[in-house]
């Protein structure tokens, strides 16, 4: 599905520092319809898909008989994140991108009754199963930054049969403390106005803080990362999630039922998860390789997608697949 972007959304002109840092002064009275962030952001490749009641807006590109990638974003963002990444990617795979309720283009999952459904661990679990069963995924290389890391290493302990392949990019699940920008709505007075009142200074300070050099988030990403948030339902739907992210309760120890060869990449520059956890997770896991950016943050493939993509082509290309197994898969 091919969408135009429309005169107003391309910049003229260089933003100046005023524009850079604060925005257009949006205080996000107004959201966006999902049909106007579509006209803007949906990509060539983009596709819907009904899953669990709700429109979800995937892209499914590259070779069509190669065991398939499917890319996981994590919190706030959306599928665009791997777009550096893609013109290596899908000379060689079928790549998968997704965006995972409540962000991007597909928003918030509603219930029979039109309420947001509340997303947390339990909840992205029959989602993302849900979402491989529709499109016929019976087996694929996982790769997840942020959220869609913890995301993508919790499948692999639970459906070890499914995954072949692991990369986690400064992935979640150990304990931590939320990230301020997150932790904002924690707070039920954030929670009761972020859906009619988030200044877009916030926005773009939570996108600079991702970053590991501030200045190489360009105006576009900017845009697009504020957009989304402003999109329909998107506030109070993080609203919802935000008191349900409990990291202390997971269970790490199932990392070492993961079967799959993993690569995990992380930029010692993040400051949203302590680059600590890399090592903690290359504990546990029982075939790993580690990688580490001195000068990239919590984004390392939208940062320098040119460096991580040097280190990720020869894993997928060389690491030996997980072998099917024969015992019953496990469970949450």
């Amino acid at each position: 599905m091919t969408r135009a972007l429309p005169p107003e959304a391309v910049l003229q002109a260089p933003p100046g520092p005023f524009t850079r840092w604060f925005g257009q002064g949006r205080l996000g009275f107004r959201s966006l319809s999902r049909d106007t962030l579509a006209r803007r952001y949906a990509l060539p490749a983009s596709r819907w898909v009904q899953v669990m009641g709700a429109l979800v807006h995937y892209t499914d590109e590259g070779a069509p008989g190669a065991e398939p990638l499917v890319l996981i974003h994590g919190f706030g963002a959306s599928l665009h994140t791997w777009e550096g990444l893609m013109p290596a990617l899908r000379q060689r795979y079928r790549v998968i991108r997704l965006d995972l309720p409540p962000f991007g283009l597909t928003g918030p999952l509603r219930d029979a009754r039109g309420r947001i459904v509340t997303m947390d661990v339990d909840a992205y679990r029959t989602f993302v199963d849900s979402f491989l069963r529709t499109l016929g995924i019976a087996r694929a290389t996982l790769v997840g930054n942020s959220l869609g890391g913890l995301i993508a290493w919790d499948l692999a302990a639970r459906r070890p049969a499914l995954v072949s392949r692991l990369v986690l990019i400064d992935a979640a699940g150990f304990p931590m403390k939320l990230p301020v920008y997150i932790g904002l709505f924690r707070h039920a007075l954030v929670r009761w106005s972020a859906p009619w009142l988030l200044p877009e200074p916030i926005i773009r300070a939570a996108t600079r803080d991702v970053y590991g050099d501030a200045r190489r988030v360009p105006e576009s990403t900017f845009r697009r990362y504020v957009d989304f948030f402003y999109a329909a339902g998107s506030r109070a739907a993080v609203g919802r999630m935000v008191p349900r992210l409990d990291f202390d309760a997971l269970d790490t120890g199932r990392l070492r039922a993961v079967q799959a060869p993993t690569l995990v990449l992380w930029g010692e520059r993040d400051r949203w998860i302590p680059p600590a956890h890399a090592a903690a997770f290359a504990a546990r896991l029982p075939v790993v390789s580690l990688r580490r950016y001195a000068d990239l943050g919590h984004v390392p493939m939208e940062e320098d997608p040119q460096r991580v993509a040097a280190d990720l082509l020869p894993f997928l290309d060389g690491a030996p697949q997980a072998p099917v197994p024969s015992i019953q898969e496990s469970t949450p």
